[in-house]
Order: C-alpha cells, then sequence, then structure tokens
C-alpha cells in the first residue's frame, strides 16, 4: 500500500504559477498511474490530470489544459503539478491519487490511494 503527501499548494495572485508536489512512500510509484484531482467548496471532486507510470501517456481536463504540466520522476517517488497562469477558479484543495490499473483513467473511482490534500487559493 503505498501513502500519499502532497506539498507545495498556497497563496498566490491570478497569474502566478504554484508546483505541487506529491511524494509517495511505502511502495514505489512506478507500479502506478498517478492523477491529480481538486475539490472546491460545494463542488464535486474534478479530475484536472494524468499520467502514466512510464510519463509516455498524460491527459488533461479542458479547464486546465494548456496552464498545467503533470509530470514525474519515478527514481525520487514523486509526481508534480507545475501549475500556470493561475485563475481564482482553480481555488481548491488539490489531491494526488495512485490507480493500480492498467489503463490511464480520469475517474476518480478508479483510484486507489489517495493523499490527505494541499489548499491553493488564488486571489483576484
Amino acid at each position: 500500500q503505498v501513502q500519499l503527501v502532497e506539498s507545495g499548494g498556497g497563496l498566490v495572485q491570478a497569474g502566478g504559477s504554484l508546483r505541487l508536489s506529491c511524494a509517495a512512500s511505502g511502495s514505489t510509484l512506478v507500479s502506478y498511474n498517478m492523477g491529480w484531482f481538486r475539490q472546491a467548496p460545494g463542488k464535486e471532486r474534478e479530475t484536472i490530470a494524468a499520467i502514466t507510470r512510464s510519463s509516455a501517456g498524460k491527459e488533461y481536463s479542458n479547464s486546465v489544459k494548456g496552464r498545467f504540466t503533470i509530470s514525474r520522476d519515478n527514481a525520487k517517488n514523486t509526481v508534480y503539478l507545475q501549475m500556470n497562469s493561475l485563475k481564482p477558479e482553480d481555488t481548491a484543495v488539490y489531491y494526488c491519487a495512485a490507480d493500480r490499473s492498467s489503463w490511464l483513467s480520469m475517474a476518480p473511482n478508479n483510484y486507489d490511494y489517495w493523499g490527505q490534500g494541499t489548499q491553493v487559493t488564488v486571489s483576484s
């Protein structure tokens, strides 16, 4: 079983950037496809990016495509989310999650292990 810890969240002005990290322990991340998700108050959890074990495949939601980049460093057991051109509507708690299945999924229900989340607040 893998444990995931997100970091890098904070308060940033609109147009700014943040890089989130998701560090894994208890298992090697290379065994999992990984995803980033977010949830704003009163809204459902949204999948924003996913990456395959080898980094060969990546998918993004339309809301972040062109602004956010998912990457991973399996040697460091860490997944990243580079967020550029941030908007107030990006304000949410951001989560990373690990998926044991063979195909890349954008569905939160397919993910098996979750971190506790990190808050991102974008001011206008």
